[in-house]
């Protein structure tokens, strides 16, 4: 199954994350690419408010980070891919506690999960194979992804 995740919707509600830290997405990016490589999922997560030069996607193994430009809202994008995604959308899951991305889920029959029901199913899924994900390494198409990254953010 695919999900659609709205990125600054779910990190206050996973513990140890908040809004406030600088680099709050990239902490929310590794425990996704963690948790879609126990799970097997692919996973699209949405960022608004990208800073200048740095909107687009990119993909981290399992997870696409898709980090919306100014003017735009993660909230639109996502219900931007759910529009694209037609029929097909009846296999994704959308990650919000949002409510109008959740009715526009529910419009396209997307499985609803909201924000804190899925950190809870991050937080267990951590703890039942915590050894197991940190025992993986990662490949080297992973490594040279966030090295892409971590040098993109400091330009």
């Amino acid at each position: 199954m695919q999900y659609l995740i709205d990125g600054h919707n779910l990190i206050p509600k996973v513990p140890g994350l908040s809004l406030s830290d600088p680099d709050d997405e990239e902490q929310l990016i590794a425990r996704l690419s963690a948790w879609a490589r126990v799970s097997r999922q692919q996973l699209t997560v949405f960022f608004d408010r990208a800073s200048q030069g740095n909107a687009g996607s990119r993909r981290f193994s399992s997870v696409t980070a898709v980090f919306v430009p100014e003017g735009k809202t993660a909230d639109s994008a996502i219900m931007d891919a759910l529009a694209r995604l037609k029929n097909k959308a009846r296999n994704v899951s959308v990650v919000s506690s949002d409510r109008m991305v959740q009715a526009a889920g529910r419009a396209a029959h997307a499985k609803i999960i909201k924000s804190e029901d899925f950190a809870a199913s991050l937080f267990e899924l951590k703890n039942a194979s915590e050894a197991t994900v940190e025992n993986l390494p990662l490949t080297p198409d992973e490594i040279a992804e966030w090295e892409k990254f971590f040098s993109s953010k400091s330009d």
